[in-house]
């Protein structure tokens, strides 16, 4: 809480870390409202959630039913799901820059041998966004699958087979009984994901550092709050920039809690 109010207090100052913050009222808000950059980061952040999470979690239900079913080995299918969550960003970041590589990666590697296209992933502004994206969904289907694998347990069984004995197929089985039972993990999934996705900061960092020329594309409103606060050490002015994101992420999150009632069933 203390950090928090603190934040909140720095936004309205001009601070560099070391002298006493000088208040300014609203001059860092009205400066954000007229930086291209902050605006650009901003845009890249929105477009980031919304591709990221909802193939996130479409991938992560699809592969929890199969997960759900009874097969050999299916403990160790779970498991290698699960790995790239317990594994380092940083290291995740490395391995991903090097498969992006427009010469050396193994992607283009590949490509190459069934004489495709070589994109260069995080050089071409088309889709070095997608590319984080990609890396994005990767890092985070594991844990949306083993919360939904958890929703999917709890489904009583006697409502598939009231569905069989009606004659339900599998896909009608699928989107009148499963989906509608999972909605409140779909929904708990779809609130977290959120939050972290307009979060995202550490794999930009990592993947393409502070090499200004490959930022503008993928630059993150989290990512201007570091290169305010600890690149330039305008510390009210990255204040103000989280204090904007976290405006906007509770806006969001009151906003899903609202809605919540119009499509989450908590009946099983």
């Amino acid at each position: 809480m203390v950090p928090a109010a603190a934040s909140f207090y720095l936004s309205f100052t001009e601070w560099d870390g070391l002298t006493a913050p000088v208040f300014n009222g609203f001059e860092n808000i009205i400066n954000l409202m007229k930086d291209e950059t902050f605006i650009r980061s901003m845009k890249n952040t929105v477009i980031f959630t919304f591709l990221s999470v909802p193939l996130s979690i479409i991938l992560a239900i699809l592969v929890a039913v199969l997960l759900n079913q009874k097969i050999k080995g299916m403990v160790i299918y779970r498991t290698l799901y699960f790995l790239p969550v317990v594994t380092m960003p940083v290291a995740v970041g490395m391995v991903w820059k090097w498969l992006y590589n427009s010469e050396f990666g193994l992607i283009n590697y590949v490509l190459g041998i069934f004489h495709l296209p070589q994109p260069e992933w995080l050089f071409d502004e088309k889709i070095a966004l997608i590319s984080i994206i990609l890396v994005s969904v990767w890092m985070s289907i594991g844990n949306n699958i083993v919360l939904l694998l958890a929703g999917l347990q709890g489904i009583g069984t006697s409502y598939y087979e009231a569905a069989k004995l009606d004659g339900a197929s599998r896909i009608s089985q699928f989107f009148h009984i499963t989906v509608p039972l999972l909605t409140p993990s779909i929904f708990f999934v779809f609130v977290m994901s959120m939050i972290s996705a307009l979060q995202m900061f550490d794999l930009i960092f990592i993947m393409v550092g502070t090499e200004t020329s490959l930022l503008d594309p993928m630059r993150t409103v989290v990512y201007g709050v570091w290169e305010s606060g600890f690149k330039y050490f305008e510390m009210g002015y990255a204040s103000a920039k989280a204090f904007i994101l976290f405006i906007i992420i509770l806006i969001i999150t009151v906003i899903q809690m609202r809605l919540q009632n119009k499509w989450v069933h908590y009946d099983s």
